[in-house]
């Protein structure tokens, strides 16, 4: 049994892990917002581009001239993986959910015999990713001393793919990350970068647009950035389901803590009582012995 000493020790131990953790609860509200703020805005110019390519790809079809962002290099034998996660924990399952997706697509792969390449982005993710498929990494994007995502960041990381594609190195590229729902809820996404996938728009005024050069030529030059602004997207994403994670694990931190702590000021103060008691009896006892 743990002496009144350890016992009070211990409380003052978790009191003070209490009060790390809602600090950290507060910073991660307060970034939050900001997070939040900045995916949300990104979202509609996203899908307006994902529609006007979606248009385009349509137009261009699958004519040998369509820009092999779009149309592929015909195979599909080697697979580069970007795996997007924090550069912190303390985020309760943010980071495992989106790696446990990237393994699940990664055994897929193998199985089928094709290739795989990794680019992790975020150090959290290399960790988990290093322990068992250490072979397969090939290049880590740090951005731990970003304080807040640009489009220049997601840019970079878009060259770099884009170069790599040109290179002849793989054949299809996908991006893993977290979708932002809400502080409890982070959908683990895989968002196939190359080739190029979009959806049609359901807007019927989109059949009657002419373009100027042809669909073809706009979109040679457009699909490198609409890549960009998937990455970047993606990036924010995981920027708001990060901060949404954390400031949701933090608060079950700071509950178990308190939790914790009335359990072991209960047990405290029995143990009290029992040290007390026995004085007592001692006291007692040598009194009637006189």
């Amino acid at each position: 049994m743990p002496s009144l000493k350890d016992l009070k020790n211990r409380i003052d131990s978790v009191t003070s892990t209490r009060k790390i953790t809602k600090a950290m609860q507060m910073v991660a509200a307060a970034k939050l917002r900001r997070a939040q703020d900045a995916a949300e805005s990104a979202r509609p110019y996203a899908d307006r581009m994902s529609a006007v390519m979606g248009n385009l790809a349509s137009g261009a079809g699958q004519s040998d001239s369509a820009p092999k962002l779009i149309s592929g290099t015909g195979s599909s034998d080697v697979h580069l993986l970007i795996v997007a996660t924090a550069e912190r924990g303390l985020c309760g399952g943010f980071n495992s959910s989106i790696v446990r997706l990237a393994k699940s697509h990664i055994e897929k792969l193998q199985s089928g015999g094709s290739k795989v390449k990794i680019i992790t982005v975020g150090k959290k993710g290399r960790e988990q990713l290093k322990r068992e498929f250490s072979d397969l990494i090939i290049d880590h994007v740090d951005l731990s001393d970003v304080k807040r995502i640009s489009y220049n960041n997601a840019k970079s990381i878009s060259d770099d793919i884009v170069g790599r594609f040109e290179a002849n190195e793989f054949d299809v590229c996908t991006i893993f990350y977290n979708e932002f729902q809400s502080v409890i809820s982070q959908i683990p996404t895989a968002l196939q970068l190359i080739p190029a996938v979009f959806e049609e728009s359901d807007d019927v005024a989109g059949d009657f647009y002419e373009y100027e050069p042809d669909e073809n030529e706009i979109l040679t030059e457009l699909l490198p950035r609409a890549m960009t602004t998937n990455i970047f997207t993606a990036l924010l994403e995981n920027g708001a389901s990060e901060q949404g994670a954390r400031m949701s694990a933090m608060d079950n931190a700071t509950r178990n803590a308190g939790d914790m702590i009335d359990k072991l000021t209960i047990e405290y103060n029995r143990s009290r009582q029992a040290v007390i008691t026995n004085e007592l009896i001692e006291i007692i006892s040598g009194a009637e012995a006189l």
